[in-house]
């Protein structure tokens, strides 16, 4: 008892010793982690040259604990545990991870980071680090493509690339893309640029996801494009999709969702205010005094309707909020040897009208396999597919129908013609089984490569691609539809299939020597294009439920046609790109190109080019100035090919007309208008481009200066040709024009620290484009509306200074006008007014004299602001709402807009009404729609959340969330202008939108 006793109380003894033990480990063990919590760890950050950084970023890896480099880039920061690592940053350099390893002290030099000192730019059949860069290039990256949700790409971007001008066709969802570089040059053969994806050339990528795009390059000048020879006169446009990389599968889903509305758009009288303008015309010729008058001017469902105050505001019937959606999963994954991506997306876009409606459908692969060492294979490939529905215009008709009048009638029947009219509802197609007119297109853009390097200086590679296209659009009206207007019902329906083949073949050697780098670039390109169409049509169906097919059993009218074109084009092309030091760099480029459209004899051109450039910031008597971090000075020349006209425009064909002898029928045939030209060759733009590339505090900010001139001569001209000769048209090459400008581009980082990001960019063109001569030398081409010394697209017409006053009854009266008419200027001061002496090239044109964006991007923390402006300025349109104006107010209405004359409202805008004329007859009726087309918009507005690495899941990796606006503040400089959206630039059939998405990106 005794002994276990004992053996209890040093059992208990020990325990209280092992205990005491414990006690004092874990406070040795808290005292020493709080000691490491507290040790600092201090240095300095330099460039590889050893300048120091300061503002570069020292954060501890895994925590939100760090600093930044002072001046002379010393810091010091605290470090939580041992083993931890610090991750140092700079703008412009590669971010390094370093371990602590118990050091007290740790220095750190940077290097410039490829991929935005040094960023890789493709460029045609290549690519090149940006700093190495000879000609004028614009690089646009994922981020920036993806920034704007839309279904185009090129919507996307606008105003982001200098020179490159980009507008909406107009705010239908089945809408295109207009795009110019550098303005207009040619007058008959096209200014579209060329697009290549992924090797592939295209006339346009409104059916590319803007989710599957890597990269956009934007090629200018004539040494960037003549690489491309044919159609590089218009500046190239490459894109570039997304691939596959090496390491764990990469799943992500992005999806928005949105709502449109109109944006701006013209309003017109009312009930009360048509009434108005109407007894106004009436009183002006002595028919009207007073409302007991009204019976003179109104009929009787028009007196009805104003007695009970009935109209219709057209407009607020046919304009419904429009929706947008898009749902994409893409897939990142690949080996050593085998990578892959692939793509999923649908989208769809509802717009105001309704019957106005696209579905999208596309699926991209994207796979690259490495055979052995020195062979690889690839595909990039996209099917797409759309299912569109079109709305023929109703706004034409809602704009100048009378607006008195019920859309239904006390029984609740849709009243096709109002009050009994000549005009019919704009509503009309909107009634059951009455209209349809819907699209469905397919396409398949694929190129597979065989690339091979036999030797380390030596790559082989065959690019073999198609884009083949289906299309079939089918429209039926029944009679009481717009366009019909009670006349038989009509169905029509057209399909056409297109094959594009691409095949190059590209022999690449590249070779350093000691400081001297050489690459040779040498191919040979083989493009043919084959498309054909069937069109059929037919009157007066049985059933409407048919709509357009059983065309073949419509009783009347049946018609038939179908079409076929071929065209290819055989190039061969050669490059050299030398530089010495990455310091001096010079590039020579030559390319054939044989193109079947033009005539035997002239279907082959050279087009020859050359560029250098001086890293100026790389010389040693560089380093002692503190303006410059980076300069650059680049010029070329060279010569680039425009043969965009109709694949038989220089042949004369052949047109069947029907002919009679007495009683019987025959078959003749006479030539098409179009004469053709044994003789067309060739249209040839000559471009000098002299181009800056800065860099201040530590480039901090950038700055891409470009001046160029462009002169084109051997103009593809279609030349007008008397009416006696039977025909209209020929293409000739004769006349010259003239384009020149200059761009600006800056980036900056205005703000960094470890929670505030600021940065800004800021694009800027100003371009002027002019005609040097037409076919005689200095002499004008009325006609056509041609200018020596003007732009392209002009103006040409009557100067307007105002509407005559009642002060001036005897100066107007000189003229064979009264007060109340409009008032134009005598230009050679005869005394009268005549089309030959007084027509004039007004001032204002419909180019822009520049135009620009800014960007700001603002992140804090997990937040992310970004605020776009967009500005056109200087330029001149004439929308139609302008001109809409009827003075009699007898059979249509008038834009709300329109201040016309009265002896109480002397305005100088619009003449008086007047019954007894019309707005046909009305002299000079022309220069009342001319307006300064000058905007600022705020393109885009998006506000977003990333939620942070600490509070992610085992289910994703990045989850952001954003609310995005899109034009939704437009300032016109013309008040005349605060309800039209001016960049249609004068229509009016599909309004503009502005729209607010709400978007989700998830990352697996």
């Amino acid at each position: 008892m005794l002994k276990t006793l004992h053996t209890y109380s040093n059992g208990i003894k020990k325990a209280s010793g092992f205990r005491w033990f414990q006690w004092v480990v874990a406070i040795f063990m808290l005292v020493s982690v709080n000691a490491i919590a507290q040790t600092k760890v201090s240095g300095k950050i330099s460039t590889e040259n050893g300048d120091p950084l300061p503002g570069a970023s020292v954060v501890v890896e895994g925590t939100s604990n760090g600093t930044t480099t002072n001046n002379d880039g010393s810091y010091s920061v605290n470090v939580p545990k041992q083993g931890s690592s610090l991750i140092i940053s700079f703008i412009g350099y590669v971010s390094k991870t370093v371990a602590i390893n118990g050091k007290s002290i740790i220095n750190v030099s940077l290097e410039e980071d490829a991929s935005q000192l040094g960023e890789v730019v493709v460029i045609g059949y290549g690519t090149v680090r940006k700093r190495d860069l000879t000609g004028a290039v614009t690089s646009i990256k994922s981020d920036d493509i993806k920034q704007v949700p839309a279904q185009s790409p090129l919507e996307s971007i606008q105003g982001k690339v200098a020179g490159v001008d980009i507008t909406r066709s107009s705010g239908s969802a089945t809408s295109g893309i207009n795009i110019t570089i550098r303005g207009n040059r040619s007058i008959g053969a096209g200014n579209g640029p060329l697009f290549i994806v992924d090797g592939i050339q295209t006339g346009n990528i409104n059916n590319i996801n803007p989710n599957d795009i890597e990269s956009m390059e934007f090629l200018k000048d004539a040494s960037s494009t003549a690489i491309y020879g044919w159609q590089g006169a218009n500046g190239i446009v490459i894109v570039t999709t997304k691939k596959g990389a090496t390491g764990k599968p990469k799943v992500t889903f992005n999806t928005y969702y949105g709502v449109s509305q109109v944006s701006r758009y013209p309003s017109v009288l009312d009930g009360p205010g048509y009434t108005a303008i109407k007894r106004e015309a009436n009183r002006a010729v002595g028919k009207w005094n007073s409302e007991a008058d009204d019976a003179a001017i109104f009929n009787t469902g028009e007196l009805a309707a104003i007695k009970n105050n009935d109209w219709i505001d057209y407009q607020k019937e046919l304009f419904h909020n429009g929706t947008q959606q898009n749902y994409n999963v893409g897939v990142n994954a690949g080996s050593d040897k085998t990578k892959v991506f692939f793509s999923l997306d649908y989208f769809n876009e509802k717009g105001i009208l309704k019957f106005d409606e696209a579905k999208r459908y596309s699926f991209r692969a994207n796979i690259d396999q490495t055979i052995n060492s020195w062979i690889k294979v690839g595909l990039q490939s996209q099917v797409t597919t759309r299912d569109e529905s079109y709305r023929r215009d109703p706004l034409n008709m809602a704009n100048k129908i009378i607006p008195l009048g019920t859309v239904y009638d006390e029984n609740g029947v849709f009243i096709p013609y109002p009050l009994s009219g000549s005009s019919i509802s704009p509503l009309a197609d909107e009634q059951p089984d009455v209209f349809s007119n819907t699209g469905k297109k397919t396409n398949i853009i694929s190129n597979v490569y065989l690339e091979m390097k036999p030797l380390k200086s030596l790559t082989f590679r065959s690019n073999f691609g198609a884009n083949i296209g289906f299309s079939r659009e089918g429209l039926f009206e029944a009679s009481n539809t717009i366009s019909r207007n009670g006349g038989n019902p009509q169905a029509s329906m057209s399909a056409s299939n297109s094959r594009f083949i691409n095949w190059d073949n590209i022999l690449t050697f590249n070779k350093e020597i000691n400081k001297h780098a050489i690459t040779f670039t040498a191919l040979s390109s083989y493009v043919q294009n084959n498309s054909d169409e069937v069109n059929a049509s037919g009157q007066s169906q049985l059933l409407p439920a048919q709509l357009y097919y059983a065309l073949g059993n419509a009783p009347n009218n049946i018609a038939i046609s179908s079409a076929y074109e071929k065209w290819n084009v055989l190039s061969f092309a050669g490059r050299l790109n030398y530089n010495y030091k990455s310091k001096y760099l010079l590039t020579l480029t030559n390319r054939a190109d044989g193109a079947s459209r033009l005539s035997a004899g002239n279907k082959w051109a050279f087009f020859p080019s050359i560029a250098a450039a001086w890293q100026v910031g790389d010389e040693a008597f560089m380093k002692s100035q503190n303006i410059f971090s980076d300069l650059k000075i680049r010029l070329s020349y060279g010569v680039a090919g425009n043969s965009g006209i109709s694949p038989y425009g220089t042949q004369s064909t052949l047109a069947r007309v029907p002919m009679a002898f007495g009683e019987a029928s025959y078959q003749g045939f006479t030539f098409s208008p179009l004469l053709g030209n044994a003789q067309a060759g060739w249209e040839l733009s000559k471009t000098k481009n002299l181009g800056f590339d800065m860099g201040f505090l530590k480039n901090r900010l950038t700055t891409t200066i470009d001046i160029y001139d462009t002169r084109t001569s051997d103009l593809l001209l279609p030349r007008g040709l008397p009416p006696t000769t039977g025909v209209k048209t020929v293409y000739q090459n004769i006349g010259k024009t003239r384009n020149h400008g200059v761009e600006l581009g800056i980036n900056s980082v205005n703000v960094k620290t470890k929670d505030l990001t600021w940065s800004s960019t800021l694009t800027f063109t100003s371009n002027k484009e002019q005609i040097v001569s037409l076919v005689t030398q200095g002499v004008d081409d009325i006609g056509n509306g041609w200018f020596v010394g003007q732009n392209i697209n002009v103006f040409y017409d009557y100067e307007k200074l105002g509407i005559w006053q009642t002060a001036e009854a005897d100066a107007a009266a000189a003229f064979g006008q009264k007060p109340g008419d409009i008032k134009v200027k005598d230009q050679n001061g005869d005394g009268k007014i005549d089309a030959v002496n007084d027509r004039v090239v007004l001032a204002g044109v419909n180019r822009p004299k520049w135009f620009g964006g800014l960007n700001n991007k603002v992140s804090y923390k997990a937040f992310d602001l970004s605020v776009y402006l967009f500005a056109r300025w200087g330029q001149t349109i004439s929308p139609a709402f302008l001109g809409r104006y009827d003075r009699q107010s007898n059979l249509s209405n008038s834009s709300a807009a329109i201040d016309y004359w009265t002896p109480e409202n002397p305005t100088n805008e619009y003449p008086r009404p007047n019954a007894n004329v019309s707005g046909s007859s009305t002299l000079y009726w022309s220069t009342l729609g001319y307006v300064n087309g000058s905007y600022l918009r705020i393109r885009n507005l998006s506000l977003g959340y990333t939620l942070p690495t600490s509070t992610k899941n085992t289910y994703f990796n990045n989850l952001r969330v954003y609310v995005t606006g899109s034009n939704l503040f437009t300032f016109t400089k013309s008040a005349k202008l605060n309800e039209y959206d001016p960049e249609r630039g004068g229509g009016e059939s599909s309004p503009m939108l502005k729209n607010v998405v709400v978007g989700l990106n998830l990352g697996f």
